[in-house]
């Protein structure tokens, strides 16, 4: 700190920034046109120094903004020299810093005595940004032109004055432009209400001591998170998970391959053996890879520290352009979140290899977006329903997982949307909207719940897309803790009849009619611990509460009642002890057969004997000394004999596992999930 810089001034300075941040979220909350905006509250504020650093933040969606400096630095690239007082400036390209072409960003530049001082910057999603789809969310996309209007860092204000044309080119290319342009003014005046707080601010304290405290502040969340990366032992860890994919509709999932390096007080995470960018709504910017590993990160080793740009400098991150992880044109990126999730999760699983009782199991893992969007012909207006039902959290050392509740990548977006103004602005009736009985992963300390929400529709028509993952390979519980239970969307029509969807969780465009029902199941959380040690009181009390069936107690938990209904707990014991005789402890060892397979997609193979009871091309999970599973798809070899079971070097360091040690493999689809064994 500079000599005229004291602990007063520094905290006083501190929460001036972060409450203008909150004044520029109220502002949009309240000006708003749009429901996502004004009810789901999806954007995030923040502010910036001239070198593309972020300063402050309030309660916003770490999803945006942990992601935003590499917007600004794009913005920064093109127009650093020739900024002037009143520009504004707007970006949406995932190949330039964005996310998916819906999160659209706003900065202008603050100038103090002549000199660029900090920059206000919003980051807000569009309900609809063109595209071939309503909503601009298509689970069918195979180039970014069919995801929307794609916006490269232009200035949309110069020195007050409105860019007409690029105004015009904007609302020219949206559906429901009245509505994009209320929210866009909405941003537009957060921005300027920021500028003018931030000259009080510079007012009351100078801009050298308000400079002086962003400074400091960047240091010292620098070192707080420093000092808790040296508390890890170093070493090198690895894991790796999925994202949904199909080619020729048979199920294909992308890799997602973390190596993640932690050395003094840094951390590197490496993901360039992650799979090739397809074309397939599978793939996202290098930007929300970045989110993810530094979401993961900070809020498991120092959730309770500000958030600025010296919590990303003990981090680094590798990515290879023209992968899932990193994408570059033409390849779509609206697999954003689901992208940025399982870096958490692959980040999350690595980290409790080193910190195991501190780590929670998986999250739901995706934003789960649906959308039906059409005309209203009774009055000829168009209408836009836009729903993400949250899912199950998981559970940790001290307690459940929270059921149907956003995680932390997620931050003050809704939860749940109100479904009174649903009803009142769009053609829609909420016939349900509950918790998913049984969708929890098990555990010692149980998953969190999904979300089952029922949606009616009463236009004459509408086309439905969703875009979401987990809908085969689910959320993993931790210390052999068992799944969340998978993702799930389908229609039911006005007559009864079901419609599942070839591709799940992908979808563009399905035409629905009126009265047609959309059904949406989130996922549930992943377990923390063994189910058969959870208390059976604790599994009695879920099936009073509604979370657990009779039956899904004494399956899954060995749950015994007398005949007065009271735990037996005798009866109980001896049902555990025969659902632990059931499971398949197989020994691990090493082979020199490929570990994966695919089309376009990379999966992981686990070679086992035919003996072993497994359905070849089943999708298991393996449990080893660490605390995540590996999950990869059988394969038989007829070399192997009835107890073993083979994988590459990397297996068996995601497992912890020594060759010939016994691992519990717990089976999570017995039936081909890729076109592979039984059908």
């Amino acid at each position: 700190m500079t000599k005229t810089l004291n602990p007063i001034d520094l905290e006083i300075v501190t929460e001036g920034l972060i409450s203008i941040v909150r004044e520029m979220r109220q502002t949009i909350f309240r000006t708003a046109h749009s429901p996502v905006i004004a009810d789901a509250q999806d954007f995030s504020c923040a502010l910036f120094d001239p070198q593309g650093q972020m300063v402050a933040q309030g309660r916003d969606m770490p999803g945006h903004v942990i992601a935003m400096p590499a917007s600004v630095a794009e913005i920064f690239a093109d127009f650093a020299d020739e900024m002037r007082p009143g520009d504004l400036y707007i970006v949406n390209d995932p190949y330039r810093g964005g996310s998916h072409l819906n999160d659209v960003t706003l900065i202008t530049p603050v100038f103090v005595d002549g000199e660029l001082f900090l920059f206000p910057c919003v980051r807000m999603h569009w309900a609809d940004i063109g595209g071939m789809t309503p909503g601009s969310v298509s689970g069918q996309a195979t180039e970014i032109l069919q995801e929307g209007l794609r916006i490269p860092p232009i200035k949309l204000i110069e020195q007050g004055r409105p860019n007409a044309a690029a105004y015009a080119i904007l609302f020219a290319n949206v559906r429901m432009a009245d509505e994009r342009r209320g929210d866009l003014e909405s941003c537009i005046a957060a921005c300027f209400t920021a500028e003018r707080r931030l000259r009080e601010l510079v007012g009351r304290y100078g801009a050298p001591l308000l400079l002086d405290s962003v400074a400091a502040n960047m240091d010292r969340t620098e070192q707080r998170l420093r000092d808790r990366i040296r508390q890890l032992p170093d070493g090198v860890y690895r894991y790796e998970d999925y994202l949904d994919l199909y080619t020729d509709g048979r199920y294909d999932p992308a890799l997602v391959r973390c190596v993640l390096t932690i050395d003094g007080d840094e951390i590197d995470a490496d993901f360039r053996g992650s799979s090739t960018q397809v074309a397939a709504v599978v793939n996202s910017s290098r930007a929300m890879t970045v989110a993810g590993v530094f979401i993961a990160v900070k809020s498991a080793l120092d959730p309770g520290g500000l958030v600025n740009h010296g919590a990303f400098r003990p981090l680094r991150v590798h990515t290879e352009p023209g992968t899932v992880v990193h994408v570059a044109y033409p390849a779509p990126a609206n697999a954003h979140s689901e992208v940025r999730k399982r870096v958490i999760s692959a980040v999350m699983a690595t980290l409790s290899q080193v910190a195991p009782d501190l780590i929670a199991a998986d999250q739901f893992g995706t934003t789960f977006q649906n959308l039906i969007g059409g005309v209203d012909q009774r009055t000829g207006r168009s209408y836009l329903y836009y729903d993400y039902p949250a899912g199950g959290n998981g559970g940790f050392l001290e307690s459940d997982g929270p059921s149907a509740m956003n995680p932390v990548d997620l931050g003050d977006i809704s939860t749940i949307q109100s479904v009174e103004r649903l009803e009142t602005e769009i053609p829609i009736v909420v016939d349900a909207s509950e918790l998913r009985l049984g969708s929890c992963g098990d555990g010692a300390r149980r998953g969190g719940l999904g979300s089952r929400r029922e949606t009616r529709l009463l236009a004459s028509n509408g086309a439905y897309s969703v875009q979401t993952d987990r809908t085969t390979v689910p959320p993993y519980g931790l210390h052999r803790g068992g799944p969340g239970a998978p993702t799930v969307t389908f229609v039911r029509r006005a007559d009864g009849e079901r419609v599942d969807f070839d591709t799940p969780g992908k979808v563009a465009g399905f035409a629905m009619r009126s009265g047609d029902v959309l059904v949406m199941e989130s996922a549930g959380g992943g377990g923390w611990g063994d189910p058969l040690e959870r208390e059976p009181a604790a599994v009695a009390d879920d099936v009073t509460q509604g979370y657990l069936d009779a039956d899904d107690a004494q399956h899954r938990y060995g749950l015994r009642f007398d005949a007065d209904g009271r735990v037996d707990a005798a009866a109980t014991a001896a049902a555990r002890q025969e659902l632990r005789r059931r499971r398949t402890w197989l020994r691990v060892g090493t082979t020199d057969r490929q570990p994966y397979t695919g089309e376009r997609g990379r999966r992981r193979l686990a070679y086992v004997g035919p003996g072993t009871g497994l359905a070849d091309g089943a999708l298991v999970e393996i449990h080893g000394p660490h605390p995540a599973p590996l999950r990869a798809w059988v394969r038989h070899d007829p070399d192997l004999t009835d107890d073993q079971l083979a994988l590459d070097d990397d297996g068996l360091q995601i497992l912890g596992a020594e060759p010939d040690e016994r691992t519990f493999v717990r089976v999570l689809a017995d039936r081909g999930t890729t076109g592979e064994g039984p059908a």
